[in-house]
């Protein structure tokens, strides 16, 4: 009984495919790809001879007993056409389908466009929200990110080129001038990363034609000033949690979430307090 494999492969950069990707690829029997032309550049690149069959949108549910039947046979792996499969590209079927069949499912780390664009924004990385593509209409934009536009995550969006400035527009409207950044192209020749506000990434991009595929990583809701307490309520308040004999470490995180001050600043005002 063999393995699904669901292989991350290079959002641009060939130089980004693990040894292990390419060995799982090598020895498996059979390659389920997103579009096989374009895999068949990766596998040519790294002389890999693997069989492989298309496995896109609109096939996905009509290959799920083929692939069955060769995973009873051996080990499968499962590529899209950039970064890690079942991430916003067909595969969730897929792997439903195997874990119910009784067979192993296992991931082979590598590229992911959402959390490489993450990791270098500068906004916070502690807890997000991935969203995939925007909605295509301006007023399913509307509600969808007003659905979203509360809570305190960062949040994670892709967009496509000819989109980019009316997602961009209506983003500004619903969520506010908030801090974005947009990363295009990642790892390839023209790889570009924007930061800034909103209404700046705008201005940017109306001088520029956008080109490529964007990742727009945006800022979650921030506590308004308003909302911060007085220190004289938060001290308080740690004099009563240090009374309840909790930890210096327990209240400011407690704490930080509720008052609107950070974790820094209350540990420096529970030293204070002792």
């Amino acid at each position: 009984m063999g393995t699904l494999y669901l292989v991350a492969t290079p959002i641009g950069n060939l130089e980004d495919m693990s040894p292990r990707g390419v060995r799982i690829l090598s020895e498996s029997i059979l390659i389920a790809a997103e579009d096989t032309r374009h895999t068949r550049i990766l596998l040519s690149h790294f002389g890999i001879k693997t069989p492989v069959i298309s496995y896109y949108e609109h096939n996905k549910m009509t290959r799920l007993d083929f692939i069955l039947e060769k995973l009873a046979e051996g080990d499968v792996a499962l590529v899209s056409d950039a970064g890690t499969p079942a991430i916003n590209d067909p595969g969730c079927e897929l792997v439903q389908a195997a874990l119910a069949s009784g067979f192993d499912v296992r991931p082979v780390p590598g590229p992911s466009a959402p959390i490489s664009a993450l990791s270098v924004s500068g906004l916070p990385t502690d807890s997000f929200l991935y969203l995939g593509y925007l909605p295509h209409k301006s007023s399913e934009r509307h509600s969808f990110a007003g659905q979203v536009s509360n809570l305190p995550y960062t949040l994670i969006f892709l967009e496509t080129p000819h989109r980019l400035l009316d997602s961009l527009e209506d983003l500004l409207t619903v969520l506010g001038d908030r801090r974005i950044c947009i990363a295009r192209e990642m790892t390839k020749m023209y790889e570009e990363y924007w930061r800034g506000q909103i209404s700046g990434a705008i201005r940017h991009f109306k001088s520029k034609e956008p080109r490529g595929e964007f990742t727009l990583v945006v800022e979650g809701k921030r506590k308004e000033e308003s909302e911060r307490w007085e220190e004289a309520k938060l001290t308080e308040a740690i004099k009563k949690e240090l009374a309840a004999g909790k930890s210096a470490k327990e209240i400011s995180a407690e704490l930080a979430e509720q008052s609107g001050w950070n974790k820094k600043e209350v540990y420096a005002i529970i030293n204070k307090s002792k």
